[in-house]
């Protein structure tokens, strides 16, 4: 039994289920019924504190055990996921007008992703479910999670991926082991296709916006940003969205902080879409409820983020609605221009849908959304070595000279005589 966990709630219909009782979603208002994992916060508070936290030595996503869902004597996977840094970014900051600003870099995660934090806890419920095989679909990061996840601990796992996924993502999957399916369609059809695959033969299904824990997974990154501000919680935290777990996980996280008194407020939450795979921004500007939401045809260099039906859309619109947050859409040219902008002003290299949020920040103080006076969390999801083809769309190919001084010295006169920037023709 999970010691303080008390029920699964439907986030359509407020059903509640006993954790035995179901194991996706709802199973009355099918895929859309997402769960909520509900905990005794009482119970919580009167065994687990602040100060016992900061006393504790362990320094991953399993600091918080108390505030996740797995078993007491659950075996956790070797691997350290999470207690990933959060910068302080000055330079960006005064490059963008504003006063205070972090980065909190999850492409520090053993395979280079946030999602690293959903695929540690898969790998727990899927062993916890007595499971022989473990299943995922994805664009790329959380395939790559789970595959380096499993392989910790030698656990079999099927990978339905899009063909034209990031090579450096497929190759992740295909070193660690797995067997990589490379579907000849979209993420959509990859994941539908997932879970026919994983009902058929039993397999445990880790997809997102499915399986209830990998919210759960997720949210650790809020506690977090959290305790490295010491207990301050910023006034915005803004990610990029795809499926919405992320964003939904973060608002969790957040919120179970609140019900805890460990914070005193909740951030406000800003969701960043690119422009070709916006449903959830265009539901949200129109008054939408996220039920209703209709499929799109999605497209994005920000592959991470792309997809035609959010599947954690329920989650991903509270996550906004009750914070008073927004969502906001950017173009795949915003998102490239954010690349080396994030890079060269705080270190951090990303991928384009890890650089995306900063596109989303920068639109997002032009329309007045955010203040430049305001504390902001930017959230960098995964490496910028997931998606080198990505990254050098973004910047220039750099000079090829012959091996001679005079070809430096012609390089460095075209350049006006020193050696800035990132070396683009």
């Amino acid at each position: 039994m999970m010691k303080y966990v008390t029920g699964l709630r439907c986030t359509v219909c407020d059903t509640i289920y006993s954790p035995q009782a179901v194991k996706y979603h709802c199973p009355t208002c099918g895929p859309v019924g997402t769960l909520d994992v509900i905990y005794d916060y009482a119970a919580i508070t009167a065994e687990f504190t602040r100060a016992a936290l900061k006393a504790d030595p362990e320094r991953s996503m399993w600091r918080y055990r108390p505030l996740l869902p797995v078993r007491e004597d659950s075996p956790l996977p070797p691997l350290t996921v999470g207690w990933t840094p959060l910068y302080p970014a000055h330079r960006l900051a005064s490059e963008l007008g504003m006063t205070a600003l972090w980065v909190k870099d999850d492409g520090r995660n053993p395979t280079a992703s946030l999602k690293d934090r959903a695929s540690a806890m898969a790998v727990v419920k899927a062993r916890e479910d007595g499971a022989d095989v473990i299943t995922t679909a994805s664009t790329g990061n959380a395939a790559a999670a789970l595959a380096g996840l499993a392989a910790s601990v030698g656990f079999q796992n099927v990978i339905f991926v899009p063909a034209d996924a990031p090579k450096a993502k497929i190759a992740q999957l295909l070193v660690y082991g797995s067997t990589v399916l490379l579907v000849k369609g979209s993420y959509d059809q990859a994941f539908d296709l997932c879970m026919q695959a994983s009902e058929r033969y039993g397999w445990y299904l880790r997809n997102t916006g499915v399986n209830p824990y990998m919210t759960e997974g997720k949210k650790t990154a809020a506690y977090e940003i959290a305790e490295q501000l010491d207990w301050d919680v910023p006034d915005y935290v803004v990610v990029g969205v795809g499926d919405g777990c992320i964003i939904g996980g973060l608002h969790k996280g957040f919120a179970d902080l609140l019900e805890l008194g460990w914070i005193g407020r909740m951030p406000r939450l800003i969701g960043v879409q690119a422009e070709g795979s916006s449903p959830l921004y265009r539901a949200w500007a129109a008054g939408i409820e996220a039920k209703d939401m209709e499929p799109v045809e999605a497209h994005t260099i920000a592959d991470s983020i792309c997809a035609g039906l959010p599947r954690d859309r329920v989650k991903a619109m509270r996550a906004v609605r009750e914070t008073d947050g927004a969502f906001v859409s950017v173009s795949d040219e915003e998102i490239l221009a954010a690349i080396p902008l994030l890079a060269q002003t705080t270190g951090v290299f990303a991928e384009p849908a890890g650089a995306a949020p900063l596109a989303g920040l920068r639109r997002a103080l032009e329309d007045g959304i955010i203040r430049a006076d305001a504390r902001v969390v930017i959230l960098a999801t995964g490496s910028g070595l997931k998606d080198i083809a990505g990254a050098m769309k973004s910047v220039g190919a750099g000079y090829e000279i012959e091996p001679t001084m005079d070809a430096v010295e012609r390089v460095m006169e075209e350049i006006g005589g020193h050696a800035p920037g990132n070396g683009a023709g």
